[in-house]
């Protein structure tokens, strides 16, 4: 039986973690409490002697093979991007969602409407609590999954408040509060890494993902992990200063919204060298196992593309449609913009994974040693 000490040399010393913290998850849900996140976000032992060596640590990491087909099977995924029930270019309706979010509001009005209405007592998502610094959260209420809308910066306090690296996507760790709270119908906002991760464990029905009633995924292109130096490269080609920075969005570029109302945009290949060093392995980018995938790529300004992928996920927007909670982009205007956003997706999935084949390829010509 594999154990959490054969995750370090498989997955954690080729640089292949994507800290989304699903092993500490599980360990932590049913109180062993082997394992714990350290201060980078990195997976690690807590109290060696409280592992049991159960081996589900291992099988459910999104790095190890053995659930993979089961966790397919059960999205019913296919080639060449997962599965596709329907794709559609959308916004809240609600003005003060769309100002506040990152695209089209979908992701926050739809949580909100599924509260409302009495399908979910709360929401996994990614509240942010510094400049390009965000903590995995529960949001229990109406107020805290607005607050944790959007992605925006507050450098009142200074840069010097924070940690040298801001990271823009946090872990699933918050499963723990979860628990505890005894909560049955929780939606999870996540990444592919952290979707792929809560499939595998509801592929062999462990605690707690039986408590995740919808899986809604964010497209990604990767962790960014933002240091001094990289800051700076960033001021530099963009021409701007970090302070001046009021919100930011990562689609078909870094697109920085200063203070003054103007909008820089840095092409994502001047982020690539900064990109957390696992993501290059990582070949899904529209979330593939999700019940629904959002994002802004392929939309415009203000909107988002939406991809329903199981009739869960399909039937929640649809819903939420109907009660006027979000409007689609107008056929009228152009009746085609759906599928051509969905191409783009497509596109953009594709780059990927070819990108993640390349890198793949290069790392078993490498020697092994730890990386970030």
């Amino acid at each position: 039986m594999k154990t959490f000490f054969n995750l370090i040399q498989e997955v954690q010393k080729p640089g292949l973690c994507h800290r989304c913290g699903g092993c500490v998850t599980f360990c932590t849900a049913i109180n062993y409490g082997a394992l714990k996140i350290d201060a980078d976000g990195k997976p690690c032992y807590d109290e060696i002697e409280k592992c049991i060596e159960c081996g589900l640590c291992h099988a459910i990491c999104p790095e190890i093979d053995e659930l993979e087909e089961e966790a397919k099977r059960r999205a019913a995924w296919g080639e060449p991007i997962g599965r596709v029930i329907e794709t559609s270019v959308a916004r809240s309706t609600d003005a003060a969602i769309v100002a506040r979010a990152t695209d089209g509001g979908v992701v926050t009005a739809l949580l909100l409407h599924l509260f409302d209405r009495g399908r979910i007592d709360g929401a996994i998502v990614a509240r942010q609590i510094g400049p390009f610094q965000r903590e995995p959260f529960l949001a229990t209420s109406r107020q805290e999954i607005i607050a944790a809308a959007g992605f925006f910066f507050d450098t009142s306090h200074g840069m010097q408040q924070f940690s040298e690296q801001y990271m823009t996507y946090s872990s699933i760790e918050e499963f723990d509060p979860m628990v505890k709270k005894g909560l049955k119908r929780v939606a999870l906002v996540g990444t592919p890494c952290q979707i792929n991760s809560v499939r595998r464990m509801q592929a062999m029905d462990l605690v707690p993902s039986d408590a995740i009633r919808l899986c809604i995924g964010l497209f990604c292109s990767g962790n960014f992990v933002f240091g001094d130096a990289q800051r700076a490269h960033l001021a530099k080609v963009g021409g701007f200063t970090w302070e001046a920075v009021r919100k930011v969005n990562i689609k078909e570029t870094l697109t920085l919204h200063l203070t003054s109302g103007e909008v820089k945009s840095i092409p994502l290949e001047e982020l690539f060298t900064i990109r957390r060093y696992a993501c290059q392995f990582c070949a899904d980018y529209s979330n593939e196992l999700a019940d629904l995938s959002f994002g802004g790529i392929g939309a415009a300004e203000g909107w988002t593309t939406v991809i329903s992928r199981t009739p869960l996920g399909r039937a929640s927007l649809a819903d939420a449609r109907s009660a006027g909670i979000i409007e689609e982009y107008s056929h009228q205007d152009n009746p085609s913009y759906a599928t051509d956003a969905l191409a783009v997706v497509r596109k953009w999935s594709a780059q990927k994974k070819k990108s993640a084949r390349h890198g793949r390829r290069e790392l078993t010509t490498k020697p092994v040693s730890f990386k970030v």
